[in-house]
């Protein structure tokens, strides 16, 4: 068990069961799971880029990423179905919250002039999404490797009822909220 998972469970979690009165500690909001998607839109030219996400991704997470395809053909953007357009991962568990912490503890703080992450996106069933501009603010990617700087979702799925509930979650835990 990592330390962010041991700080839920011995400390966040009874603050959380104190502050909105659930009757069990059952009730209170706990991370289901952490799903990271790179959507590589020049793939459709070029298939090394797809491999180069999906290898910085294995490198990010621990685990070997999904790729995903086109649902729909546009025309415009020269998109067929069914061609691989990105790939994905979905955390549980311990890397879950290794991922999670290294985030908080080292990926946000290396963003140039980093103020804090919106407390604006939550979807208001009580998950929080982030959006990254680069790759490189993560410790595992070398600079001299990468061929392309690329962004990635993060989405912090939590069983919290409300945005209400997920903010004082997350933020327990220790994400660095930007200050309104």
């Amino acid at each position: 068990m990592n330390r962010l998972q041991e700080r839920y469970q011995n400390e966040v979690r009874s603050a959380l069961v104190e502050k909105f009165d659930y009757s069990s500690i059952m009730q209170a909001p706990k991370i289901e799971k952490i799903v990271i998607n790179i959507g590589v839109g020049d793939a459709v030219d070029n298939a090394k880029a797809l491999d180069d996400s999906v290898n910085e991704l294995t490198l990010l997470t621990g685990q070997k990423p999904v790729v995903t395809r086109a649902k729909k053909s546009v025309a415009s953007f020269k998109l067929r179905e069914g061609m691989a357009i990105g790939c994905k991962v979905t955390l549980r568990g311990t890397r879950m919250y290794e991922f999670l912490d290294k985030l908080m503890s080292i990926a946000l703080p290396r963003v140039r002039d980093f103020q804090g992450v919106s407390p604006k996106s939550f979807d208001g069933r009580g998950n929080y999404t982030l959006g990254v501009k680069e790759q490189l603010i993560f410790p595992e990617i070398n600079y001299d490797s990468v061929n392309r700087v690329r962004g990635m979702d993060i989405v912090i799925v939590t069983t919290a009822e409300s945005d209400l509930e997920a903010k004082e979650l997350l933020t327990r835990i220790g994400m660095p909220f930007r200050k309104s």
